[in-house]
């Protein structure tokens, strides 16, 4: 059953934002206007003007393209918000911007020598200028009766970047700041932008900057040739940025979330994809941060703040060992081999002897014996060293490579690790020697075999699928204010992972029984079939991390859910993962 998501946005109907809107616009025209009446001028006559005087703006920023969930959350959106302005005009008295400074300090919440060092650079070189920004009520009621005082000061109307989900899916929205050199070396030729433009920084916000960024509008002024204001021109409205539709739903968004943050250390990640097409369900990457407050940071807290950003995204750049969900790659390449008859038993003691080294089994007592569904269900590591020795290695990494490990998902985000795949093949590259001992690791997923969560995840759905390595994707389509669909995802798929349907079939059936009698039962979700594999990641700088592989369907339907999650430090994935994975099935 689906639960509500902790925050509820619902898209307000066109009618009632863009009433919003507007009465957002007519309130920052009427401050406008106790300062100076507005006098729209003939294109013609500008030219005249132009050869006198010349003309400056005040450019007010278009509300910018609304992220929206599958599910029609509004995870990033617009608000109206009110700046304070300088506009030259009249000579101001020396004192000027001590005094006003002092008066404006309180009602802002800002510092007077901040204040004033502002106020002192636009009086100075006769130029308008903010002087603040995201202004409250009550700073705005103080600024009314101020305007009455000292000459210059109005507040305009602009566009906030909101996001009501706060943290939520922070690694794949980004964050915004104002503009930095190479920001404005890459954006401003395009026009409409200013050096105190704000851009996204990160994630969407930064990839789609173009699509999400709307048309600016602005205070068109004359000035004379001293750089004082001669009369307004003209007040021109902005025109809002392209909305992007993401493929995550933000009840299995919110489960995922919750979730990993109750966990024993709050750290890792969690991917759902729908495995009939690649499609995200929900990401994330634990710890996050809260966009908004990089929205109100000042110049000089920016820089600061932004240092501070958890932006490492552990779903697509912490590489980790798989441990034992490593397995199900493992058991396709035991079946496939045809080296290995899933009835055939072997004896798991707790141990097995490799000669001059002995390797444990988890169960240090021992499972006795294991034939293929319970050496899986039961994640017997002396089952594997068994049948990893038998089928051989160079088959282990090929299907590993059919199931894309050693290689970066395709993803759209920055910095996707490959991970590495540990095999003969690469041992050989380096011209060493490859042991028994490696490939009784490889068969269980250790030693040098390193993946990331979003990996993971495409395994799991391959799974799921019987064979699609889908290319994971989150954007569904880009739609102009218009409602015009601007650009639209089509599912990719990768590769794939080409089994018999009898393999499938066991692999199935032990998944199945991993969740029903083994590691698995966490997971188990009444009236649904749930298949699943645990693992646990040896960590030589302290406590294991957790990871649990699973997918879900109902009946003799299609999967539609398959999800990875990784625990950090969380030690075992049965406890610690397995809850996880079973909230993100049942949203």
């Amino acid at each position: 059953m689906r639960e509500a998501p902790p925050v509820r946005a619902t898209i307000p109907a066109p009618e009632r934002l863009e009433l919003l809107w507007t009465l957002a616009w007519a309130a920052g025209l009427l401050f406008l206007l106790r300062f100076v009446s507005i006098q729209v001028l003939q294109h013609a006559h500008y030219r005249e003007l132009a050869e006198k005087n010349r003309t400056q703006v005040i450019a007010q920023s278009a509300p910018r393209g609304r992220i929206i969930s599958s599910d029609g959350e509004l995870i990033a959106s617009s608000k109206p918000s009110f700046s304070l302005v300088y506009f030259p005009g009249s000579p101001v008295p020396p004192s000027y911007a001590e005094r006003l400074s002092a008066a404006l300090a309180g009602p802002l919440g800002m510092k007077q020598e901040e204040l004033k060092s502002s106020l002192r650079r636009a009086v100075t070189r006769e130029t308008p200028a903010r002087i603040a920004e995201n202004l409250s009520v009550s700073a705005m009621f103080a600024i009314s009766e101020l305007k009455n005082i000292y000459s210059g000061i109005d507040v305009i109307t602009e566009a906030r970047r909101h996001y009501p989900f706060g943290s939520y899916l922070s690694h794949l929205v980004g964050y915004m700041g104002k503009m930095d050199s190479r920001e404005w070396a890459r954006y401003g030729a395009l026009g409409g932008y200013s050096f105190d433009s704000r851009v996204g920084k990160a994630g969407l916000e930064k990839m789609y900057e173009k699509e999400l960024r709307g048309k600016a509008g602005g205070i068109f002024m004359e000035v004379d040739s001293r750089g004082r204001l001669s009369q307004i021109l003209e007040s021109r409205k902005w025109v809002p940025g392209a909305d992007i539709r993401l493929t995550v739903d933000s009840v299995v968004q919110a489960a995922a979330e919750d979730g990993l943050r109750k966990s024993s250390s709050g750290r890792g990640a969690v991917v759902a994809m729908d495995p009939r097409n690649g499609a995200v369900l929900a990401f994330v990457s634990a710890p996050g941060y809260d966009p908004n407050a990089f929205v109100s940071y000042s110049d000089e807290e920016f820089p600061k703040q932004a240092e501070k950003i958890p932006e490492f995204n552990i779903a697509v750049q912490g590489t980790y060992p798989p441990g034992s969900i490593f397995k199900i790659v493992s058991a396709s390449a035991f079946l496939e081999s045809g080296r290995i008859d899933p009835s055939d038993r072997v004896f798991c003691p707790g141990y097995y002897d490799a000669g001059s080294r002995v390797f444990k089994c988890w169960e240090k007592k021992g499972h006795g014996r294991m034939d293929f569904l319970d050496g899986l269900a039961n994640s017997c590591d002396v089952y594997y060293y068994v049948s990893g020795l038998r089928a051989g290695p160079l088959s282990i990494e090929r299907q590993a490579r059919a199931f894309g490990l050693g290689r970066p998902t395709g993803i759209r985000l920055p910095d996707e690790k490959a991970g590495n795949l540990f095999g003969p093949t690469r041992r050989a590259t380096r011209k060493s020697y490859w042991f028994v001992g490696d490939t009784l690791n490889l068969s269980i997923g250790q030693g040098e075999t390193l993946v990331t969560p979003v990996q993971m995840a495409v395994m799991i759905a391959a799974t799921a699928s019987r064979g699609a390595l889908w290319k994971p994707y989150y954007v569904d389509r880009v739609v102009s204010p218009e409602g015009k669909t601007l650009l639209s995802r089509s599912p990719i798929k990768n590769g794939e992972v080409r089994l018999k349907p009898e393999t499938w079939d066991l692999i199935w059936q032990a998944l199945k029984k991993t969740v029903d009698e083994g590691t698995g039962r966490p997971a188990i979700i009444k009236g649904a079939e749930v298949y699943g594999k645990t693992g646990t990641a040896q960590n030589p700088h302290g406590a294991d991390h957790a990871w649990f592989v699973s997918f879900a369907r109902v009946g003799d339907a299609a999967p539609q859910v398959a999800v990875a999650v990784l625990v950090e430090h969380g030690e075992h994935g049965s406890s610690a993962a397995g809850p996880i994975a079973r909230r993100v099935m049942e949203a």
